[in-house]
C-alpha cells in the first residue's frame, strides 16, 4: 500500500501556527505517509537563511530556504521523531507583501524534482505567478510522478495553467498522482476539464473503495470571498493504473484537528 497526504497549510497566516505545525507532524507520524504535498508554504522574505536543510533537493532558480520555511520546520520536527523525508519547494510569488510563497513535496524515497511554470506571467510580485512542483520517485519499486500544485480559479487563469501542466505531464513515466488545491470545486467546469484530459485521470474521491468527507473549505475564506457554500477544492487525481483503496478528508475537526482554512485529504492506493 502507498499512502499520500495533501494539505493547503495556510502556514504562518494561521492563529497559533506552531501548535498546528505540531499537529500536522503528529498526523504524519501516525499516518506514515509515503508522499506528502503541501501548499501555501511560506517563509518571511526578511528572515535569516537556513544552514541545515535536511534531505532537501533544490530546484534551480528557487530562492534560498530560510529558517522559518514552513516545510523545513516540518521536516525538522519529523526528523526529531526519527522520520526522514526527502523534500523540495517550488516558489510561486510574494504573498501578503512579506512572504515567499510556494508549494512543497515530501517523500520517503529519493526524488527528482522540477518546478513547472504554468502561469502566463513569471513575476514574483504578481500573485498570478504559479509553478507546479513535479517530482519523479520510486515507491515500493513503482515509478511515480507526483505533483504538488496550487492552481488558479476557473475563468481567472486555471484553463491556461491546466493546459500547460497537462502538456508537461503527457510523456512522464510511471503512475501519475496530482495532489493539491485546485481551486475548482467538484463537478464544476474546471473539474470537468481535468477529468476529460488526455492524461486520463480519475478522482480519488469518486472511485476509491472507501470514501469519507464531502468538502475541504467552508464558506468565506481567503480566495473565496463571499462564498456561502461548503466546497471540495482540494483533490487527488491519479492515472487509472492506480487502484484507490481509500480517500478521506482529514484535519476536519473529527478524527484530527483543524489546522488550516482548508481541510486535507489522505489517500491509500496500490
Amino acid at each position: 500500500m502507498i499512502k499520500c497526504l495533501t494539505l493547503n497549510t495556510h502556514s504562518w497566516l494561521e492563529d497559533a501556527p506552531l501548535d498546528k505545525l505540531e499537529a500536522i507532524t503528529a498526523q504524519i507520524i501516525e499516518g506514515a505517509y509515503d508522499l506528502i504535498c503541501l501548499q501555501e508554504i511560506n517563509q518571511l522574505i526578511a528572515s535569516p537563511l537556513a544552514d541545515k536543510l535536511g534531505s532537501y533537493v533544490e530546484i534551480p532558480g528557487t530562492p534560498p530556504i530560510h529558517e522559518d520555511n514552513f516545510a523545513l520546520r516540518l521536516v525538522q520536527l519529523l526528523e526529531k521523531q526519527g522520520q526522514t523525508y526527502y523534500w523540495s519547494w517550488a516558489y510561486n510569488h510574494i504573498g501578503y507583501d512579506k512572504y515567499h510563497e510556494g508549494v512543497a513535496l515530501l517523500s520517503k524515497t529519493p526524488i527528482k524534482p522540477d518546478g513547472i511554470l504554468v502561469s502566463e506571467m513569471d513575476d514574483e510580485t504578481d500573485y498570478h505567478t504559479r509553478r507546479v512542483l513535479v517530482a519523479e520517485t520510486l515507491v515500493n519499486g513503482r515509478a511515480v510522478t507526483v505533483a504538488s500544485l496550487h492552481l488558479s480559479w476557473f475563468g481567472k487563469g486555471f484553463e491556461g495553467e491546466w493546459s500547460k501542466l497537462e502538456a508537461a505531464l503527457l510523456d512522464r513515466d510511471g503512475s501519475l498522482v496530482l495532489m493539491g488545491d485546485f481551486n475548482n470545486p467538484s463537478h464544476e467546469q474546471g473539474y470537468q476539464m481535468i477529468l476529460s484530459s488526455p492524461l486520463e485521470l480519475q478522482d480519488s474521491h469518486q472511485v476509491a473503495d472507501h470514501v469519507s468527507g464531502d468538502y475541504t473549505i467552508k464558506a468565506d475564506i481567503d480566495g473565496w470571498d463571499g462564498n456561502e457554500k461548503n466546497l471540495k477544492v482540494d483533490h487527488v487525481f491519479t492515472s487509472k493504473d492506480v487502484n484507490l483503496v481509500s480517500s478521506q478528508v482529514i484535519f476536519d475537526g473529527k478524527a484530527s484537528p483543524v489546522v488550516s482554512d482548508h481541510y486535507g485529504l489522505t489517500v491509500t492506493w496500490n
